[in-house]
């Protein structure tokens, strides 16, 4: 029985990214287990897939905001200690980062890489034990797999990848949530990444003939604001209480259709096997953007330095909702 421990720490998007290797692995070893290293904040995404069986969290995030603290040093020594009780048969490091590259050399095994020239950082290939090149001109999703295949001496998988994530998180019984709806996810980490208000407004208004109501989740005061904003001038809309992060999967797992910026949570409603439609303003989607599985579709709209109109959106939208009804 193989024990594996895949290493992907961040972000949210990188990690979700990393989903499908767990199936890609369970179509050659079934009886394969897995374990996760991952940033303590994006820990609840790996959690969400059934196949994972230990969590492993790092907080080189924090770390590195007090690293001459002896709290640090004992958390790390605590990881350190974690790691000597298991033997892996293979630590698949999908991230190519010396952070990553780092945090899998205390676990006990051998290290699968990407080689110098295809790693994000190069120096992080000194780390690893076997390495592999991977080419740089293709998704993140596909590049993990590749990676994964190598690593463990499989075809790279030809298929849409499989998240796992499809059958895995039920509706979240949130108070006042209507039976047919979209969700807006309008908030992310950069304000060049954002998509109007004005823009937001008129999607929702092309939506109401269509009996679908707009939820507007929110995780900080300036999405609140944001949220609040929208839906003074739309009758359709509802904002949500503040949600953790299981009980947001739930509620896009629930949806007819959702719609964001470019966002972890966008790729988590991809992963969720949603329809999903991902805004982008401010960057390239082709190798980042939300990447369809097998079960459902995600398109990309947009790219640097441009601003997709509602109309585009709303007819991209359109596709969905007739399929759905």
């Amino acid at each position: 029985m193989l024990q594996i421990l895949l290493v992907k720490t961040s972000s949210m998007g990188d990690v979700i990214h990393n989903l499908p290797v767990i199936a890609d692995v369970l179509a050659h070893y079934p009886e394969a287990q897995f374990d996760w290293m991952v940033e303590e904040s994006f820990s609840e995404i790996p959690r969400l897939h059934p196949t994972v069986r230990n969590i492993i969290p790092v907080a080189v995030r924090r770390w590195r905001k007090s690293i001459f603290s002896s709290n640090t040093w004992h958390e790390i020594g605590d990881l350190r200690t974690r790691l000597k009780h298991t033997h892996y048969d293979a630590i698949i490091d999908t991230q190519g980062l010396l952070k990553s590259a780092a945090m899998a050399h205390f676990a006990q095994g051998e290290i699968h890489g990407m080689d110098c020239r295809s790693a994000r950082e190069p120096a992080a290939s000194l780390f690893y034990r076997h390495r592999y090149p991977v080419a740089r001109n293709q998704h993140a999703v596909q590049r993990n797999r590749a990676l994964a295949a190598s690593a463990l001496h499989y075809p790279v998988p030809q298929t849409l990848p499989d998240y796992g994530l499809g059958n895995s998180i039920r509706l979240q019984n949130t108070p006042g949530l209507p039976g047919h709806y979209a969700v807006f996810l309008h908030g992310t980490s950069r304000d060049a990444k954002l998509w109007p208000v004005s823009h937001w407004v008129a999607l929702a208004e092309k939506l109401q003939p269509f009996n679908l109501q707009v939820l507007l989740p929110w995780s900080n005061p300036g999405e609140e604001k944001r949220a609040r904003e929208i839906a003074a001038q739309c009758s359709n809309t509802l904002v949500l209480p503040r949600l953790e992060l299981t009980a947001i999967a739930g509620i896009l797992a629930g949806a007819t259709l959702n719609i964001g910026v470019d966002t972890g949570l966008m790729h988590l409603s991809t992963a969720l096997n949603k329809p999903s439609i991902a805004i982008y303003t401010d960057t390239n989607p082709e190798f980042t953007g939300v990447f369809p599985g097998i079960e459902n579709q995600a398109v990309n709209i947009g790219c640097k330095a441009q601003v997709p109109a509602a109309n585009d959106v709303f007819q991209l939208a359109m596709r969905f909702i007739q399929k759905d009804d």
